[in-house]
């Protein structure tokens, strides 16, 4: 399938159940069958696409271990699901799977929850270089809510009814975002240690990151003081640009995500979206159908 292909194309790709069916043995078992009660053990062939692992009598099948068993939707409703969702910008809302699929909005939404839980696989990446780190905070805005149900004082940095978010992105390359109980430095750093390489060059917004000094080479920004970045030459002849405008600007789309496609989301799955959206960004410059192999091959 081409990098441009669309949906109809994927459709065309897989017709039936089968050819969804013989394309996941692929991904998962590569032509030899294995069993996910021993993996040591011969497999036999059975009727209507079952397997019986030799060594412990039970029977199985591609989705066996996976999220596709113990539903009752074939494995053509789950390909298109993923491959509808994977291939709009924003995401797709239940609601508006639902109505793809002939489905309920609880299944709909399972699905989708239950498609997220491996999107991580691109939120944990090594970083080096030139890397941008910043918080952002994922709350309404007092300006939006009913006059009884608005809070004080809860602009800005304050998360008395915000969830932060701690960003890592290298420039020119992947992003990690993760969700922090708050934006102390005893929290960021840790993340920081784990995820961007020793050496690199750390470009803040200003935010106390405690003595990061000792591992990085850190530049920053000021925004409160209208000092929103510059660029210049330094001794070993590189052009330095000092800005966080890469990271904030993955803040904009991550919101706007939220604000457009899902409204609003709660504070227990928020890293599931958070994930979402580091997968769709890590995945940019890769086409629809490869997202979706990627997603597939980290579900098998």
């Amino acid at each position: 399938m081409s990098k441009s292909s669309g949906f109809l194309s994927f459709a065309n790709t897989f017709p039936t159940e089968q050819s969804c069916i013989e394309y996941y043995e692929q991904i998962r078992w590569n032509g030899k069958v294995v069993s996910p009660f021993d993996e040591t053990a011969k497999v036999y062939k059975c009727k209507n696409g079952k397997y019986r692992c030799a060594n412990t009598g039970k029977y199985f099948d591609v989705k066996t271990g996976t999220i596709f068993a113990h539903t009752k939707l074939p494995l053509k409703y789950w390909f298109y699901a993923m491959f509808l969702f994977l291939s709009h910008k924003r995401g797709v809302s239940s609601c508006q799977l639902a109505r793809d699929l002939g489905v309920t909005q609880k299944t709909a939404w399972n699905m989708l929850h239950k498609i997220r839980e491996y999107m991580d696989c691109e939120n944990d990446h090594q970083l080096s270089a030139e890397v941008e780190i910043d918080e952002t905070f994922v709350g309404g805005k007092n300006k939006n809510r009913h006059k009884d149900k608005k809070v004080e004082k809860c602009q800005g940095r304050s998360f008395k009814d915000k969830v932060p978010v701690f960003g890592m992105y290298q420039r020119g390359g992947n992003i990690v975002a993760k969700v922090v109980p708050d934006t102390k430095a005893k929290t960021l750093t840790p993340l920081l240690e784990q995820y961007v390489s020793t050496k690199s060059r750390v470009f803040t917004d200003g935010w106390e990151y405690g003595d990061i000094n000792r591992r990085y080479e850190q530049l920053s920004v000021d925004h409160g003081a209208g000092f929103y970045g510059t660029s210049y030459v330094n001794n070993e002849g590189e052009y330095i640009v000092v800005c966080t405008n890469g990271i904030e600007c993955a803040w904009s789309h991550l919101k706007r995500t939220i604000l457009g496609t899902y409204y609003k989301v709660s504070k227990k799955y928020l890293q599931r979206y958070v994930d979402e959206f580091t997968f769709r960004f890590n995945t940019r410059n890769i086409g629809d159908f490869q997202r979706f192999e990627l997603l597939l091959r980290n579900i098998a």
